[in-house]
């Protein structure tokens, strides 16, 4: 019998990759999720029963340890960007990745690979960093052998970053930006899927790895580049710090008025994060210890971002028209 992976998050953004990876490669997956109904959609990553949408609440010691059990090995892809009423940064990303590292512990598991993210700092001014930093503490304290992937930003075509600024250029002239000069090293969501496989097949990989794309751009050139890919002109314009904060405390104050109806476009903690770069450390280990090489974005950008394009799908074929006429 093939053996059984337990996916944590398995239908979430990142999550859902890694399960379809995992398929293919012949693992029984259990994508162990709070929703398992809206998550049907994880079943054709392989053949009839091979990968199951199973209930889980990260915050419950119970669920956690039952769809752990019979498992050969364990991915935890859960994390938030933002808090939401129980589903605090530390309920989440510090006590939820612990009690998932303790539970694999205690039930003999010996393969745990943890999702995390570049920048995690237990020093950190950011909740979101400390509390990514204190969980990879906790996976390593019950499961030293562990494999810890920290990814910079993730794209592709369900991402919550060039999707969402792309979207923004459909209502206004000017594209605002906060921490315009901080860097990033965009890594696509393909590569962190193969990069979970291969650390969960492989029997020399541990400790923590960096993934980053093969190119570092500041946040003004990420936004310059999904332009030119979505054929609109508009004025990227940097938001300092300082207002960035002011905007971020007044729509708190909305969301929290609205009961959550109104989502805040930014938090407090993602302007304390902007301030640092995003980008795989120098001396870390990464892709080219895995033996990934990583896709550019300039190769799939334009495979999920055409439908921002003035015209959609007809934008080609109307450049196309133009320029027979010329």
């Amino acid at each position: 019998m093939s053996k059984l992976v337990t996916i944590y998050g398995g239908s979430g953004f990142v999550g859902r990759y890694v399960a379809r990876r995992m398929a293919k490669a012949g693992w029984r997956v259990r994508v162990a999720v709070r929703r398992p109904n809206e998550a049907i959609f994880v079943k054709p990553y392989g053949v009839v029963g091979q990968v199951e949408p199973v209930l889980c609440n990260i915050r419950d010691e119970a669920s956690v340890a039952e769809v752990m059990v019979g498992a050969d090995a364990v991915i935890n892809c859960v994390g938030i960007l933002a808090p939401s009423g129980k589903n605090t940064f530390d309920n989440i990303q510090t006590e939820g990745a612990t009690r998932v590292a303790r539970i694999a512990a205690q039930q003999g598991i010996k393969k745990l690979v943890h999702i995390s993210a570049i920048g995690a700092d237990a020093d950190a001014d950011s909740d979101y960093a400390r509390s990514k930093a204190e969980g990879e503490a906790g996976v390593l304290q019950h499961m030293p052998q562990a494999v810890i992937l920290r990814p910079s930003i993730v794209f592709g075509a369900e991402d919550e970053f060039f999707n969402r600024f792309a979207g923004m250029t459909r209502m206004a002239p000017i594209l605002p930006v906060v921490g315009a000069d901080t860097k990033f090293q965009p890594v696509y969501v393909e590569d962190v899927a193969r990069a979970a496989e291969v650390a969960l097949t492989r029997t020399d990989v541990a400790g923590v790895y960096e993934l980053g794309g093969p190119d570092v751009n500041t946040f003004r050139a990420l936004m310059e580049q999904m332009l030119h890919v979505i054929r609109r002109r508009r004025m990227v314009l940097n938001m300092p710090f300082g207002i960035a904060r002011i905007v971020a405390f007044f729509a708190g104050l909305v969301q929290t008025l609205s009961l959550g109806i109104i989502k805040a476009p930014i938090t407090a903690d993602q302007v304390a994060n902007l301030r640092h770069d995003n980008v795989v450390s120098a001396s870390a280990r990464g892709f080219a210890e895995l033996g990934i090489e990583p896709i550019a974005m300039e190769s799939v950008l334009p495979d999920y971002l055409w439908r921002f394009r003035p015209s959609g799908q007809y934008d080609a074929i109307k450049e196309s028209a133009r320029n027979l006429r010329a």
